[in-house]
């Protein structure tokens, strides 16, 4: 028989050595994929978390919008509108307030707080030129990460790309908000002490008006004349004075480089007669200045050729007895 050597193990000791070696193996082994698969949730969690904001608050039809209003609110008028503390803007009572409030405010301080509505209308608008460049520039950041990094890269990289997310989200917020014109900084009193009992508490706020537009389908060109049609988007239209204007372009003498002029309407529509034929005009349209305007840089025109003279025309009616 053989005989077994203190210093050896058993098949049974072997067999039991190998069997819990087996599960160690197995469990760790198990937790390496419980470890990765709980990686891979968090991961397509926080994925799912940047592509949200990139369909909703960041989306390019939400960004091609807003830069459609930039531009629209760069062609608007902007308005100075003298208001009581107590009413909201946009409030059509004002519009009872006595003719006496703009006697009680001093026209000199009144005419520096225009430039500063000036002043504070182009800050605006820079603004938000300049907010919109960043939101589609941290855009194309975001869609970067999501395209180019890999599950382990996003993860590591997931503070930065939060801190990210919470910026843009502020940088939106401050965006929409510059949106709308909003109430003038007064540092000194508008109203002059001119003895009354009472000096009325009173606001500024800037208010804009849309863009006059041509329109370009009713607007046409005959012989001699033009019949000229213009409108404003807006619900609520309102009687308002205009300035129109007309230049003939290649003047060819010197008789035809004063051929121009301009013209104050009351209505929306206009014919300008004793044109030239068989030339190129230009109109330009623009609201009448007022005393509270403060900002208009934008003015529609319009390229309108006049027809020529037909010669058999001139002919058949000089042939009729």
């Amino acid at each position: 028989m053989l005989s077994h050597s203190p210093g050896m193990m058993n098949l049974g000791t072997i067999d039991v050595y190998l069997n819990t070696l087996g599960t160690s193996l197995q469990t760790v082994a198990y937790s390496d994929e419980e470890q990765e698969n709980e990686a891979w949730r968090g991961y397509l969690e926080r994925k799912n978390v940047v592509l949200e904001f990139l369909h909703s608050d960041l989306s390019l039809h939400l960004l091609r919008r807003h830069h459609k209003r930039i531009e629209l609110l760069k062609k608007c008028s902007y308005y100075i509108e003298i208001l009581p503390k107590h009413l909201a803007l946009g409030d059509q009572n004002h519009l009872m307030l006595p003719t006496t409030l703009f006697q009680l405010i001093d026209p000199w301080r009144f005419q520096r707080m225009k430039k500063v509505g000036t002043i504070q209308t182009k800050i605006q608008l820079l603004l938000l030129s300049d907010l919109l460049e960043e939101l589609e520039r941290g855009r194309q950041e975001l869609v970067h990460f999501l395209e180019n990094y890999d599950m382990m890269t996003f993860l590591s990289q997931w503070d930065t790309i939060k801190q990210r997310l919470s910026y843009l989200s502020d940088q939106m917020d401050y965006f929409l908000a510059l949106l709308v014109p909003g109430r003038l900084y007064v540092k000194h009193r508008l109203v002059s002490d001119v003895g009354i009992a009472k000096i009325p508490h009173i606001r500024l706020v800037l208010s804009t008006k849309l863009p006059l537009m041509f329109d370009r389908r009713e607007s046409v060109a005959y012989e001699d004349w033009v019949s000229l049609k213009w409108f404003v988007n807006s619900q609520q239209p309102q009687l308002e004075q205009y300035e129109l204007r007309f230049k003939l372009l290649e003047s060819r003498t010197p008789q035809e480089r004063a051929h121009c002029g301009t013209m104050n309407v009351t209505s929306n529509t206009f014919e300008i007669h004793n044109l030239l034929p068989d030339r190129l005009y230009r109109f330009t349209i623009k609201r009448a200045e007022t005393y509270t305007l403060v900002y208009e840089q934008w003015h529609d025109s319009i390229l309108l050729k006049t027809k020529p003279y037909l010669e058999e025309e001139m002919e058949s009616a000089t042939s009729e007895p």
